[in-house]
Parts: structure tokens; C-alpha cells; sequence
């Protein structure tokens, strides 16, 4: 739908978002007062009622005018629930009344997800059980109160009950290290993350000795609080883009610093075959690494020259193979659906690729097109042929379809903005190869302390299970030079959560 201009009667930074969120889900364009376009104007009215039954209650009032000066009423209206806050049932019934009127009549589809926002949809079912509900009453709120699928539904409440003997096994002094190394060799065409083309030996050396500083004054936080490292999780961009010397020097410093009798999970992102070396393998089972990510995101020589990656399937299906040999226990592999030129047939031959080699662990991603990638700044100069909507639902079908034939079943999921298809990233591990740092990191349960580029520090107040976070510089200049603020604000959130256990 293309429209000239688009009023809201409030200002409400949530009810803007959310309002917005309807928009962009259909692909509504706003194109000023030149363009063709199928109406003149679209407005959106969010107006407050009195509360019903002690319970707020918002009317949601739609016009559409076209050219010729018609004029579409459409209304919606619903009341919040009782365990709902007012503030937050007021903002879910505005978009859901927003996306009604898309849904009923103005004929769009409805969303696999509905109005379901936000990145972790399963902390919500994880506060409905925690309240009480039954895997069943709460994949039927799923879809009562925020018109999600049956299907979407029926993925993320048994996900949630899978994840709940994880979560049991962390204690109140348990925490997760994050160690970010922000380098690639190159720079992927839909990439939007923070990092950095591998620089030169002098400046390499520059960043090395910064992030030296970090990591000690984390380790020495750890140390204060007696704190115990549960998982460790080396990721970045690519980390094994390091020169072996170097890769190996970190390894070891990460390795002494965090790695002790409760560490269940070492895990390091290693990416792609032309940043991977028998030294590097070799030192990763030296420090007992139990984890390696391997990132083909396609099986597909044509679509991995596209999107820049400088190598084959066959160098991908080689390094799995050194991986296994040097006794890596368990190997993750990335895949992303909606990359350029793909079809579902694409997908399925990719995933019996996969599927052979017998990894441990699939995660799906559904290709998010941000702001900050090459691939969207291509887009908008030239023609780039992305999959729709449904060809991309299909090729989920399809790759889920075959992680399930594998014995494989969904153990974490989160989603992006920008997200082809509605869709989401999951994760799918054989039973008993679950990633613990991937259940913690996404149900925000745990203290996780980021080092490193671009590193997050999420601390959870052992006692109150608040949340609050801190986040080193994306930009690399800026991290380097302020390296010591960083640090200080992370000690800060952990005296704040930790320094009352002391006592």
C-alpha cells in the first residue's frame, strides 16, 4: 500500500513504535504529496474508554481518504488482561487493533506472529508458567491476545518447557563471559555487525594490548565476588580471523582467566573455512573448547560468491571434518534464509548438505536486511533479487522440515527487525548438544559479562532478578580510547548486583 501521508493523534513514543510495527509489517510506504499512490491518507486514532470491569480498555479508529476525496472508517476495540500492567495491555491493544484493521478488513494476511513483539518471545511464556499457566493455556493466549499462529505458538511454549531444566541448573553466583573479537577477513554483503576488516600487525597489536586490560579487570571483578564461570563464548565478527600466534595467545589468556570446575560450555565462533588453520584447530582442543561454530549460510557456490564469502561448500564440508577429527565435541552450523537468488529447492539441497555431515546443532536465521549492510545500501541503487515473503516461509518450511527428519528439535529462538518473512532466528540441537550460553543469553536470566568490541554486559541482580546492561563501543576507535570508562561502568552494575553478597 502506498500512501501520501499518514497522521497519529499521539506522540507516545510506544504507540508511535508500535503503530509503526503494523506499517512496516505490510510494507505500507509513505511517499509525500508527488507520488502515485493508492490513498491520500491514512489516520490512525488511539483513544482510551473507560476501564471495563476494573480492566483498561482502548478504541483504535482508522480513515482511509483517497483521490477523489472517499473516505473508510474503520474501528477496533479491546480490553487488557488481569495480570497485565495497564500501561503495557494499552500498548499490545493498540497494535493489535491497528492490525486487525489490516487483517479484517483491509484484506492482508495475517502474520505468523501477529503483534507478538519484541526479541524473546519466550520470556513471556516463561512468566505465564512461572504464574501458573498450563503449555496449553498459554499457547491459547498466544493466540487470543496477540493473534499469533497456532503454529508459532505451538514452537515457542514446548521451547520454553524444554529450556526450564537449563535455567534450573544456573545458581545465583553462576555467570557467562563474553569475549568479543571484532574482525572479519571480509565484510559479508547483507552484514550489519560491528566489525572490523583484520588490520595490520602495529594496530592489531594496539587492540590486543586494550583488550588485555579488559579482560583482567573482568577477571578480577569475577575474583571479587566469587563469582563461578558457567559458559564462555568467544564470538565477534569472526575470531579465528586472528593470526594463529595471536588466536592461540588469546585462546590462552581467555582460557586462564575464566576456565575452571564449573565451566560446562566453551564455545568459539570460527565462521567460515578461509579463517580456520590446523594451528588454530589444534589450539582450540588444547584449551577444551566443547564448542565451534561453523558458519557455511549456504551450501550454494553462486549465492557465497554474492554475498562476498571467499570460499566453497567443499572447504566448509573440509573444515567440519578437521573439527570432528581434532575431537571438537559438539559443532553448531548457521544457515540464513532469503539470501539473493535463493529458492526453497535451494534451501533443500543446502540442508541435506548440512544434514549429512551430522552437526550437532542448526540454527536458522531468516535474512534481516538493517540499515547498516552493504546489501541494503545496494539495494537501494540497484536491482537485487531477494525472495518474497512466501518464498522464504517456504524455504523455512522446508529447512525445518529436515532439521526435524535429523532428530533435531528447536531449543532457542529469538527475532530482528527487518526479518524476511516475518520469520525468526531458531536454534535446533540433537537432544543432550543443547547450547546453554544460547538458552541463557536470550532468556536473560543470567549475569553475562562482555569483554571485548562492541561486547554487552548484561548484569541480573541475583536476588531482585533485575536486569541491567552496559555496552562497550561499536566503534573500534572509540573503544580504544575510552576503554577505561567501559570498565568502569561494567564494575559499577556489579557492585550494584554483587557487592551486598559480600557482606
Amino acid at each position: 500500500m502506498r500512501i501520501k501521508t499518514f497522521t497519529l493523534n499521539t506522540r507516545q513514543e510506544a504507540m508511535v513504535k508500535f503503530t509503526r510495527e503494523v506499517l512496516t509489517l505490510y510494507k505500507v510506504e509513505i511517499t509525500g504529496p508527488r507520488a502515485e499512490t493508492d490513498y491520500d491518507q491514512l489516520s490512525v486514532v488511539h483513544r482510551r474508554l473507560p476501564d471495563q470491569d476494573g480492566l483498561p480498555r482502548l478504541q483504535t479508529i482508522v480513515w482511509l481518504f483517497d483521490a477523489q476525496g472517499n473516505m473508510q472508517r474503520y474501528e477496533r476495540d479491546d480490553i487488557g488482561q488481569r495480570d497485565e500492567r495497564p500501561r503495557a495491555a494499552l500498548h499490545r491493544i493498540a497494535k493489535l487493533n491497528f492490525y486487525r484493521v489490516f487483517v479484517e478488513e483491509l484484506g492482508f494476511p495475517s502474520a505468523p506472529w501477529g503483534v507478538l513483539h519484541g526479541v524473546r518471545p519466550t520470556k513471556i511464556v516463561h512468566r505465564w508458567l512461572r504464574a501458573g499457566f498450563t503449555p496449553a493455556q498459554a499457547s491459547a493466549r498466544l493466540q487470543s491476545v496477540y493473534d499469533c499462529s497456532r503454529e508459532k505458538a505451538e514452537l515457542i511454549v514446548p521451547m520454553a518447557v524444554r529450556q526450564l531444566p537449563f535455567l534450573a541448573q544456573g545458581k545465583k553466583d553462576m555467570v557467562s563471559i563474553y569475549v568479543g573479537i571484532p574482525f572479519c577477513l571480509t565484510r559479508c554483503l547483507y552484514c550489519s555487525f560491528p566489525a572490523n576488516i583484520l588490520p595490520g600487525e602495529k594496530q592489531l597489536q594496539h587492540f590486543m594490548q586494550i583488550w588485555q586490560k579488559d579482560l583482567e579487570a573482568a577477571a578480577a571483578a569475577v575474583a571479587r565476588y566469587h563469582l563461578r564461570v558457567q559458559n564462555i563464548y568467544i564470538g565477534g565478527g569472526t575470531p579465528t580471523s586472528l593470526p594463529d600466534a595471536v588466536f592461540a595467545d588469546m585462546l590462552d589468556r581467555v582460557y586462564n582467566a575464566f576456565y575452571g570446575p564449573d565451566c560446562v560450555e566453551f564455545t568459539v565462533e570460527a565462521g567460515r573455512p578461509d579463517s580456520m588453520s590446523p594451528a588454530k584447530i589444534a589450539a582450540m582442543a588444547a584449551h577444551k573448547v566443547t564448542r565451534v561454530s561453523v558458519n557455511p549460510q549456504t551450501m550454494q557456490e553462486r549465492t557465497l560468491h554474492l554475498i562476498g564469502r571467499q570460499h566453497t561448500p567443499e572447504q566448509v564440508v573440509t573444515m567440519y571434518h578437521a573439527l570432528r577429527e581434532a575431537g571438537i565435541p559438539h559443532i553448531n552450523m548457521d544457515l540464513i534464509l532469503g539470501l539473493p537468488g535463493e529458492t526453497a529447492a535451494d534451501v533443500a539441497d543446502t540442508m541435506a548438505k548440512v544434514v549429512a555431515l551430522g552437526p550437532d546443532d542448526i540454527t536458522l536465521h531468516a535474512l534481516a536486511i538493517k540499515r547498516g549492510s552493504r546489501l541494503k545500501l545496494i539495494m537501494q541503487e540497484k536491482h537485487v533479487d531477494l525472495p518474497g515473503d512466501a518464498e522464504t516461509r517456504r524455504m523455512s518450511e522446508v529447512a525445518l522440515h529436515a532439521v526435524h527428519e535429523a532428530g533435531l528439535q528447536p531449543y532457542y529462538l529469538y527475532r530482528q527487525g527487518y526479518m524476511s518473512g516475518d520469520l525468526e532466528n531458531i536454534g535446533c540441537a540433537r537432544p543432550g548438544a543443547e547450547g546453554m550460553y544460547n538458552i541463557q543469553i536470550m532468556e536473560e536470566h543470567q549475569t553475562i559479562i562482555g569483554i571485548g568490541g562492541a561486547a554487552a554486559t548484561k548484569v541480573v541482580d541475583p536476588e531482585t532478578m533485575v536486569m541491567q546492561s552496559t555496552f562497550n563501543a561499536k566503534d573500534l576507535t572509540t573503544y580504544l580510547r575510552e576503554i577505561d570508562t567501559y570498565i568502569a561502568k561494567r564494575d559499577a552494575l556489579l557492585a550494584r548486583a554483587y557487592q551486598k553478597t559480600l557482606a
